[in-house]
């Protein structure tokens, strides 16, 4: 089973942080720039971490290059 989640994504922040919208939809603060995909790798690890999933198991379905994405984590329950 699959979960999509909506995702807005604040990059450059001091502090990482996340907050939960309307309708599961999560914004998230990162530290990293949008350099050589660093932003969206740590997107990744920030979505593992508050789903506690692997990050192997969560993937970026659109926007790779925005700052609203959908991503989608394999496997939950």
């Amino acid at each position: 089973m699959q979960k999509k989640i909506s995702v807005a994504v604040k990059t450059g922040s001091k502090t990482e942080n996340y907050e939960i919208l309307g309708g599961g939809a999560l914004k998230i603060s990162i530290k990293e720039r949008p350099v050589e995909n660093k932003a969206n790798k740590a997107v990744i690890r920030k979505i593992a971490e508050i789903y506690d999933k692997p990050t192997n198991k969560i993937t970026i379905k659109t926007g790779l290059k925005s700052k609203n994405k959908i991503i989608v984590i394999d496997d939950c329950d």
